[in-house]
């Protein structure tokens, strides 16, 4: 079955086609990020309004790249949530009007799911059942995975997810937006025991996180320094470093509490090789792996979609012809196949 997965959650419009048989066949990507930058953060009527403008050209820039036509299409998936409800709206709207024109079947997928199932894309995709840590700019989340659909909730974010958490404390060092990755890569300069953030949440029993307090502990340091550069640098490592540690200790207890020892991350705070190198150093002591996507698929993409989709409909799920967003929308609810 060839699959036309499009994704339209937030800040980035993903398009791709995945087969079956044969495996991803193509996959474009169209980054809002020089929109949004003067704002400091997404705009969300911005972001729906250049997904109208994105995505039918990305449709068929994909097709072309495959050599294929919408008649070669057998499905097609789409993000229906969770996000900002406007910009889920365009590719719900495309998704399943494209399906009712084609008369072909199309499903909604959750965009949590999509990330989830990443790392299926790459040669060495783990095996069930695993534990997933899930990070991104809305989402910090543990879940123990048994197979597709069939996902129980661990642990969750009570306030800021970590993505959030780093774009906010980029943003009070006046960094450039998008601020995690800037914060990052300023993390490199940074010294050792300057300072030293705490772990938040780990001192107690449970899965669950908060870094909104983390954030307002950097803002409390970095104002009390001297603002340097150095300074930046200084208060940009502790407090990845603070992220990373807590992300690796809840890791390690859901690992323990849910019999596992395979980890798979992603989310677009994956990408971030701080977390990597502490999480690989992690699995190693308690004998396991960690399976990651490839680096362009750890933030939104249509290739995650259009795979996830895939299995759905292979397994002869479909939506009915009604356009539908669902910018809440748990993991648990959904259907195992």
């Amino acid at each position: 079955m060839r699959v036309l997965g499009i994704e339209s959650s937030c800040d980035e419009t993903g398009v791709a086609l995945y087969d079956s048989e044969k495996g991803l066949l193509a996959h474009v990507l169209y980054s809002q990020v020089k929109l949004h930058a003067e704002y400091g953060g997404v705009v969300p009527e911005l972001a729906s309004r250049d997904h109208i403008r994105k995505t039918i050209p990305l449709i068929n820039k994909a097709l072309k790249d495959a050599c294929l036509t919408l008649k070669d299409i057998d499905g097609i998936a789409y993000t229906a949530g969770p996000g900002l409800v406007g910009a889920l709206l365009v590719g719900a709207s495309i998704g399943r009007s494209l399906a009712w024109t084609l008369k072909k079947p199309a499903i909604s997928v959750h965009h949590m799911e999509g990330h989830l199932l990443a790392p299926m894309l790459e040669e060495n995709p783990p095996e069930f059942p695993f534990l997933a840590l899930l990070v991104s700019g809305g989402h910090t989340m543990l879940i123990k995975v048994v197979g597709v659909g069939d996902y129980e909730l661990l642990g969750d974010t009570l306030d800021d997810a970590v993505g959030e958490a780093f774009d906010k404390t980029a943003k009070i060092m006046g960094l450039p937006y998008p601020g995690g990755p800037e914060l990052a890569k300023l993390a490199l300069s940074g010294r050792e025991g300057i300072y030293r953030f705490p772990r938040p949440m780990t001192d107690r029993p449970g899965l669950d996180f908060s870094f909104s307090g983390l954030k307002t502990f950097a803002l409390n340091t970095f104002n009390s320094s001297g603002k340097t550069n150095q300074d930046k640098a200084d208060v940009a490592f502790a407090f990845q470093e603070a992220v990373v540690e807590t992300l690796a200790i809840k890791c390690r207890r859901a690992l323990k509490q849910a019999g596992l020892s395979r980890l798979v991350v992603a989310g677009g705070v994956s990408a971030n090789f701080r977390l990597r190198e502490r999480l690989a150093e992690l699995v190693e002591k308690e004998g396991g792996e960690v399976f990651y996507p490839r680096l362009e698929f750890c933030t939104d993409n249509g290739a995650m979609i259009a795979y996830a989709g895939c299995l759905r409909l292979v397994a002869g799920q479909a939506v009915p012809t009604t356009i539908e967003a669902r910018p809440r929308w748990k993991l648990e609810d959904l259907e195992a196949i």
